[in-house]
């Protein structure tokens, strides 16, 4: 009994983690205009937490090993629900953008503890099952983040998408003071890694803030080249600092097996596909479809339903299935997920959710079996640190996928809106009205073609020939911003296809 409700609390611990990675995608919009501020300025609320999670992870990780992980763990807790009511009551954009912190601090304390612990639980014959319990939990948190958050926002305000974290909270703070064991719990003291700590937060940090920003600042600005030159400075550092240390943050040597390092680039490009999906058709839904946050949610939330469903069938199937074999056929499914929506699938709601279905039963045969490889046999520190670092890339996974997916979009989009403006204007000097009319249609146009959402203008009281116009203008203008993404997924099926190959050299197990 008590092994089960210690399960509860860790997979709990881990849903409301990776669930805030993904939950404030949707509702962004609707906090910008309650907070009165940009959508850039806003997307900070989602970046802090990337960032943070990604950076603090593993030296945070290493210093509750000292001190207690267990404590550790309930400390987490504790911060990630501190950092939730603060985010919720926030009445302006900086104290949000706090309690973000607040919360990814207790996260990055939170998540990987998590995951230590309930392995721990269990012995080695039963590791396999319980790995894929956590694997499923995170794969579903994350993609349900946009679901939950559009339809929360929907009904009871975007203050409730902080507010639904608190009662968890209490909840695992309840299981955590009575079934673990803080008084007599074993601390390993140790010397602490002072020098790979603050190397690793500058690198992963910097890297962070390098690929968010990038496209904002532009890839080719000073500050997006210094963030990776001191992330790639600090890299090569770090990697120096660990060889020589006593007690290393990471230990090397999980890099020295082929399988992790492996297992390793299947989380980060998995979570960059899923992440993909999960973000860029939201907003293809809210800005060009037309569609509110609720209807968009709930045309993703099939991805989320399909992660549901396969992620077990793929736990079970390892018992008569090698895990590579799981792998790959989950990369080739999501590759038709993908090229489904490069060609039609947009068009049509139906189509959208199944493709969409897709790419979500495509990670859901990859979300379990790639953790039971990753893990392998690892005991102890090992253990410990395979997990902090798995988080890491998972993190490194959705911040490469905003980095790549929205900085193509935006170029695919701004092509398209210049397409579309040469074509409002041959369109409408072709018109048998005055020049002066004409100047003003077409400046309507263009005003109209800058705005974050692409809605249809009623043409209900215009002339027939500048009625017809405008609606093939438009017409053609949803064609090109449709094509923008369907590109990104276009571009997206040969990398998938090279996840499924490199699934092939994967093995379950190779002892370090």
């Amino acid at each position: 009994m008590k092994t089960r409700f210690l399960t509860v609390l860790f997979v709990l611990g881990l849903f409301i983690c990776m669930l805030d990675t993904t939950i404030t995608n949707v509702s962004l919009p609707t906090i910008s205009n309650a907070l009165h501020v940009g959508l850039d300025d806003m997307s900070w609320a989602l970046n802090v937490y990337l960032i943070l999670f990604a950076a603090l992870t593993i030296p945070l990780t290493r210093l509750a090993e000292v001190y207690g992980i267990q404590k550790g763990f309930l400390l987490g807790v504790i911060l990630f629900g501190m950092g939730s009511i603060v985010s919720a009551a926030a009445p302006a954009l900086n104290i949000l953008l706090i309690g973000r912190a607040i919360q990814s601090i207790g996260a990055a304390i939170v998540f990987p503890l998590a995951m230590t612990l309930a392995i721990s639980l269990v012995n080695d014959d039963h590791r396999t099952g319980m790995i894929g319990i956590l694997g499923i939990t995170q794969g579903i948190a994350g993609a349900l983040g946009p679901t939950i958050g559009g339809i929360v926002t929907q009904f009871f305000g975007w203050r409730w998408i902080f507010l639904i974290n608190v009662p968890l909270v209490i909840i695992m703070l309840v299981l955590g003071m009575i079934y673990l064991t803080l008084k007599h719990e074993v601390q390993h003291k140790q010397r602490l890694d002072v020098w790979g700590a603050i190397l690793s937060i500058i690198f992963l940090s910097s890297l962070s803030i390098g690929l968010i920003q990038g496209r904002v600042w532009g890839w080719h600005a000073w500050l997006t080249i210094t963030c990776f030159g001191l992330s790639s400075m600090s890299f090569i550092l770090f990697l120096i600092v660990e060889q020589r240390s006593v007690n290393p943050m990471v230990p090397l040597q999980l890099f020295k097996n082929r399988v992790f390092s492996i297992s390793a680039i299947i989380i980060i490009l998995s979570n960059l596909f899923l992440v993909a999906t999960t973000v860029i058709l939201p907003t293809y839904f809210t800005s060009i479809a037309g569609f509110d946050a609720l209807h968009a949610s709930l045309l993703v939330a099939p991805i989320s339903l399909a992660i549901f469903i396969f992620s077990p069938i793929s736990g079970f199937a390892q018992a008569i299935i090698q895990p590579k074999w799981l792998l790959t056929l989950g990369f080739l499914i999501m590759t038709c997920g993908y090229l489904w929506l490069a060609n039609g699938a947009l068009v049509n709601q139906t189509q959208t959710i199944l493709s969409g279905t897709m790419v979500g039963m495509g990670y859901g045969l990859i979300a379990g079996p790639i953790l039971v490889i990753a893990a392998g046999s690892l005991h102890g520190k090992l253990l410990t640190a395979s997990q902090s670092v798995t988080s890491v890339l998972r993190q490194v996974g959705a911040m490469l996928a905003v980095a790549i997916f929205i900085t193509s979009l935006y170029g695919n989009l701004a092509l398209s809106k210049k397409q579309s403006q040469s074509y409002a204007e041959s369109s409408v000097n072709k018109l048998a009205i005055p020049s002066e009319q004409k100047t003003t249609m077409i400046g309507k146009i263009a005003h109209k073609s800058h705005d974050d959402h692409f809605i249809q203008t009623d043409t209900t009281a215009l002339p027939r020939e500048i009625s017809d116009s405008i609606k093939d203008i438009e017409i053609h203008t949803t064609v090109l911003l449709r094509s923008s993404f369907e590109k990104l997924y276009a571009i997206s099926v040969p990398f998938l296809l090279m996840c499924a190959v490199l699934s092939l050299f994967l093995k379950e197990k190779q002892p370090l």
